[in-house]
């Protein structure tokens, strides 16, 4: 009893030596190094990428002062920009959120000749160069060519207008949707509609209310990033849009054209302006997406 009895007095420090041990021991087995380390390293390394870029861009721009700042950025052409750009992300953005959704419920759920090709091709607007993408669709979509000559009787005038930004801003957001998507729906498993199908709920109330829910979250980054890249876009772009001052114009076109007439302070202004308005709309975007991911859980 004596042993018993020593032995249940010791264990308990013996347990508590054993739970302070382990997590020394997995301390000094982590494979990076220290967390103070890495965060040194992550706060140099955003600092030289991002952070000292964007201040230097808005030291720039505060040498207009406020008044001429505003003049700058609210002139009619700045103004007309802003809609064409803006406006053309968020039209190539939800297009993208329907058919880049279509796009990878296939390639996840279905087996057929060519699916890996097809795979490989949603990241071509990755790899091709923004130039060579909008020198395709220029051709493309240009009155004599294979698109724009079927358009053409219909009174549809792709290239060289507003259609034609958004074409290329649909081009170039597709990956971002479908490869944010994909792994949610590998992860998702079918199993689940034919439990709902087996519960009497029909092919709609299974996907508005079993599958969206899982992959909203998910859709919406796609969408937000899908519309991040296209407002900066300016390679494909430049040459299916015309560059039509007030008409076909992006703003990241203005800018170039602004710094090519060396006002590189009204260019840094207009980029200051077009960083305000673009990290608002992700923010929100990201509420969203965080609300509806705590609403789901």
């Amino acid at each position: 009893m004596t042993a018993d009895s020593s032995t249940r007095s010791t264990s308990p420090a013996a347990d508590a030596g054993l739970r302070v041990a382990a997590p020394a021991r997995a301390r000094r087995r982590t494979i990076l190094p220290g967390f103070g380390l890495t965060l040194a390293f992550t706060l140099a390394y955003l600092s030289l990428i991002v952070l000292i870029p964007l201040s230097a861009t808005f030291v720039k721009a505060s040498t207009l002062g406020w008044a001429q700042f505003w003049r700058v950025v609210t002139e009619p052409r700045s103004l007309a920009s802003y809609r064409l750009s803006f406006g053309a992300s968020f039209l190539g953005a939800a297009v993208n959120a329907v058919f880049g959704l279509v796009v990878a419920w296939v390639l996840v759920r279905y087996r057929f000749p060519g699916r890996r090709l097809l795979d490989a091709l949603v990241d071509l607007p990755f790899a091709l160069p923004t130039a060579v993408a909008g020198i395709t669709l220029t051709t493309l979509c240009a009155p004599g060519g294979w698109v724009g000559r079927q358009l053409a009787p219909l009174g549809i005038k792709a290239a060289f207008s507003p259609l034609g930004v958004v074409i290329a801003l649909t081009f170039i957001g597709l990956p971002f949707v479908v490869r944010t998507i994909q792994p949610v729906l590998q992860n998702l498993d079918a199993e689940i509609e034919e439990a709902a199908a087996s519960l009497g709920a029909s092919r709609w109330q299974t996907w508005r209310r079993v599958i969206l829910p899982e992959l909203w979250p998910a859709l919406l980054t796609g969408i937000a990033l899908a519309f991040a890249r296209a407002v900066g876009e300016y390679g494909s772009v430049v040459f299916i849009s015309g560059n039509m001052p007030m008409k076909t114009e992006i703003t990241p076109l203005l800018i170039i054209t602004k710094l090519d007439q060396y006002d590189y302070a009204g260019a840094t202004a207009i980029g200051v302006f077009m960083l305000v308005v673009s990290f608002v709309l992700l923010l929100v975007i990201n509420v969203l997406q965080w609300w509806s991911g705590r609403r789901a859980a």
